[in-house]
C-alpha cells in the first residue's frame, strides 16, 4: 500500500511540474507576441508620412515630409531604419537624418536606438535607393547617446513612449537637452521634438503639441 507520505510528495511533485510546464508555455508565448508585437511596430514606422493635413489646419506647423526605410536587410540579428524629415519647400535639403536601431527589451517593451550617418549630404533622397547604404556599416554610425525612444505596446494596439531624462544633448538655439515623445500607429506617427535650455525654458519645437504625420 501507498504511504499517505509517499502520495503526498507525488501529488505535491506532480503540482509543481504541471506549475513550471505552465510557465514555460507562457514564457514561450510571450516570446512569440513580442515577436509578433516588434513586427508589427516596425510596419507601423516604415512608410512615408505627411504633416499637410495638419499644416493646412493650424498655421503653427509646418508641411513636413518623413520618410522611413530598412536598411542592411541581410543583417538577421537587428532592424535598421534610415530616417529624413525635410520641409516641403526644401525636400532636397532634409534638416534630419538619422538611423535607428529598432530593439525589443528584455521588460517585454522596445526602444529606437538613435544614430547619425558620416557625412549626412552624401545620403540625401538615401529612403528613394536604401541600397547605398551598402556603402558603409553599423560600426561607420555615431551613437546619439541618451536619444533613445523607449516605446511600450498601448490596450489600443498603438505604441508610444518617449526619451528618458535630459541625457539628449541639442545644442541648437541655445538648448542644453532635447526630448521627444512618439506615438506610433497603423496609419499615423505623432511625434514632438523640444530643445530645452539650461533653466528649462523650451526654445526649438512646436510648442501647441506634436506633429501629426499620415501614413
Amino acid at each position: 500500500m501507498i504511504s499517505r507520505r509517499f502520495y503526498n510528495c507525488f501529488l505535491l511533485l506532480s503540482v509543481l511540474s504541471l506549475t513550471l510546464l505552465a510557465c514555460s508555455s507562457a514564457r514561450k508565448s510571450g516570446i512569440n507576441n513580442s515577436h509578433k508585437d516588434l513586427d508589427k511596430l516596425l510596419t507601423f514606422k516604415i512608410g512615408d508620412f505627411s504633416s499637410q493635413a495638419q499644416s493646412q489646419r493650424d498655421s503653427a506647423f509646418f508641411d513636413i515630409r518623413l520618410h522611413i526605410r530598412p536598411i542592411w536587410t541581410a543583417d538577421k540579428n537587428n532592424h535598421w531604419l534610415y530616417v529624413e524629415q525635410a520641409t516641403t519647400t526644401a525636400e532636397d535639403k532634409p534638416y534630419r537624418q538619422r538611423v535607428y536601431k529598432v530593439e525589443r527589451e528584455a521588460s517585454g517593451g522596445f526602444k529606437s536606438v538613435v544614430y547619425t550617418l558620416p557625412d549626412p549630404a552624401k545620403w540625401v533622397g538615401g529612403y528613394k535607393n536604401t541600397a547605398v547604404f551598402e556603402q558603409i556599416k553599423p560600426a561607420d554610425l555615431v551613437l546619439r547617446d541618451g536619444c533613445t525612444v523607449f516605446l511600450e505596446k498601448k490596450r489600443d494596439g498603438t505604441f508610444a513612449g518617449a526619451t528618458r531624462g535630459e541625457g539628449c544633448e541639442s545644442t541648437l538655439r541655445g538648448a542644453k537637452f532635447a526630448s521627444s515623445t512618439v506615438t506610433i500607429s497603423a496609419t499615423r506617427m505623432d511625434s514632438w521634438d523640444q530643445g530645452f535650455n539650461e533653466k528649462g525654458e523650451q526654445v526649438w519645437g512646436a510648442v501647441k503639441g506634436g506633429y501629426e504625420f499620415i501614413k
